[in-house]
C-alpha cells in the first residue's frame, strides 16, 4: 500500500481550517535543513516556528508536498517554503490543541539534492510520534 498518498498535507490543511474558523492562530513547528527556505536567524535548534494566520501570511498556499506564503520577519517581507516533510507540528497558538508527526529524514534528504553532505538530518528531539485529539 505505499502508492496511497500521505494524509499528512490533508492533516495540516483540515487544522488550519479548524484554528481559522474558531478564531485560533494556526503555528506550524518545521524542521530546517537545507530544503526550507526560512529566515535563518529565527531559526534554534534545526527548528522554526510560523504563524499561518491569514494576517500573518499573504499568498498562503497549503499544497501537498509545499507550504509557502510571504511574511514579515523584523518589517522585511521573506518569501517561505516549508517542504510538507518538514512539519513537525500544527496547532494552535491559544490552548496546544493539534496535532505532531514523526519526522523521517529519508524523506527530507529526497527533497533538497542541493545539500551535499552524505549524513542524514539530526532528528530533532521534538519530532517523537505522537496524536493529540483534537475535541
Amino acid at each position: 500500500m505505499s502508492d496511497i498518498p500521505s494524509n499528512k498535507p490533508y492533516l495540516i490543511r483540515a487544522l488550519h481550517q479548524w484554528c481559522t474558523d474558531f478564531g485560533f492562530t494556526p503555528f506550524i513547528a518545521v524542521f530546517v535543513d537545507a530544503g526550507v527556505e526560512v529566515p535563518m536567524e529565527y531559526v534554534k535548534n534545526n527548528e522554526i516556528v510560523l504563524n499561518l494566520s491569514l494576517e500573518a501570511c499573504h499568498q498562503l498556499q497549503l499544497e501537498n508536498d509545499w507550504i509557502s506564503f510571504q511574511a514579515r520577519f523584523g518589517g522585511i517581507p521573506r518569501k517561505i517554503m516549508v517542504p510538507v516533510s518538514h512539519v513537525l507540528a500544527i496547532y494552535a497558538r491559544e490552548n496546544g490543541q493539534g496535532m505532531s508527526f514523526p519526522f523521517d529524514p529519508s524523506q527530507a534528504r529526497d527533497l533538497h539534492v542541493a545539500d551535499s553532505s552524505d549524513e542524514a538530518p539530526e532528528k530533532p528531539k521534538s519530532a517523537k510520534p505522537s496524536l493529540r485529539i483534537v475535541k
